[in-house]
């Protein structure tokens, strides 16, 4: 078997212990075919040294599109010359077997451009695995639902698909470069059903090391954002429901409880079972803080 060429793009920013970690786990991986690494920074100072890793090819840029993460994923995805173009965040590791896998799933599909992994997510020091239960996804399940568990440090691509005419590039204009990686996965499957294994071959680092925990004004702006750029989201009661319950949930955090009544009154509307809601209410009370409620839900794995 002739295996394709694959570029693996790691967007990073001062967490220089965890970007190794993360270039290690690529060099581990049971490939047979060629791999590079492009380490993109943004926002602080390149660290050279890395192109010095022994076992594989790694690349440093630094971010010449726009500021954050989605025009870093842009600068490496540019800078490609491989057949398949792979993500990884810098807090994140795979698998051994990852790449291997992914690859043959992808390559047995001629007619799919995407591909994804189930994923297990690490906090506080426990391990919880977050299965999708399918070996397809389609626009309709991504409508309804975010899918946590199509992470984008799983997302396979073929990097011909990424061309304008095709997928497209990551969203620059994604507020915060926030659910840039949900608009790529509902624009490709548009195009293709996803094709998903449903294992757990990616451990996710949740924790506060994200650049994006608790920003709740950015989580609001974004949300709306895909709700405007994917009519198919509001077309889906459940979907609509969701992301009214995520929308009322932060604004409650932010203090605004007028916005965050109006929220919840649109999430009723379209589905009058969303538990977002209840949380939302009850952080709007007083009841409860939504930091503890993530908290809570962090251990199991999850998120509002």
């Amino acid at each position: 078997m002739n295996w394709p060429s694959v570029g693996v793009v790691i967007p990073t920013r001062n967490r220089p212990e965890l970007v190794r970690k993360a270039i290690a786990g690529i060099r581990e991986q049971k490939y047979p075919g060629e791999v590079k690494v492009l380490v993109v920074y943004d926002q602080t100072e390149p660290d050279y040294l890395l192109a010095a890793t022994e076992g594989v090819q790694v690349l440093v840029l630094t971010n010449w599109r726009t500021s954050g993460l989605a025009g870093a994923r842009n600068t490496g995805i540019l800078a490609l010359d491989t057949e398949f173009v792979a993500f990884c965040d810098d807090d994140d590791r795979w698998q051994p077997d990852k790449l291997r896998r992914q690859v043959a799933a992808l390559l047995a599909e001629p007619d799919s451009e995407f591909a994804t992994c189930a994923i297990e997510v690490e906090y506080e020091g426990k391990c919880t695995p977050r299965l999708a239960g399918r070996s397809r996804v389609t626009i309709d399940e991504l409508a309804r639902s975010r899918m946590a568990m199509l992470h984008s440090s799983t997302f396979l691509i073929r990097r011909e698909a990424l061309a304008a005419e095709a997928i497209g590039l990551v969203a620059e204009d994604a507020p915060g470069s926030q659910n840039e990686d949900w608009d790529l996965l509902l624009r490709a499957s548009r195009r293709a059903p996803i094709v998903h294994l449903d294992e757990p071959l990616v451990r996710v680092l949740w924790g506060r090391t994200s650049h994006y925990a608790y920003e709740y004004a950015t989580k609001i702006s974004s949300l709306r954002w895909m709700m405007q750029r994917h009519p198919e989201i509001s077309g889906c009661r459940p979907g609509a429901a969701r992301v009214y319950g995520q929308l009322a949930c932060w604004s409650a955090a932010t203090g605004n409880r007028g916005q965050a009544w109006q929220f919840s009154k649109e999430a009723v509307r379209a589905n009058w079972k969303e538990p977002r809601t209840a949380i939302a209410l009850a952080a709007m009370t007083g009841a409860v803080k939504v930091e503890n409620v993530l908290s809570a839900l962090h251990k199991r794995g999850r998120g509002i």
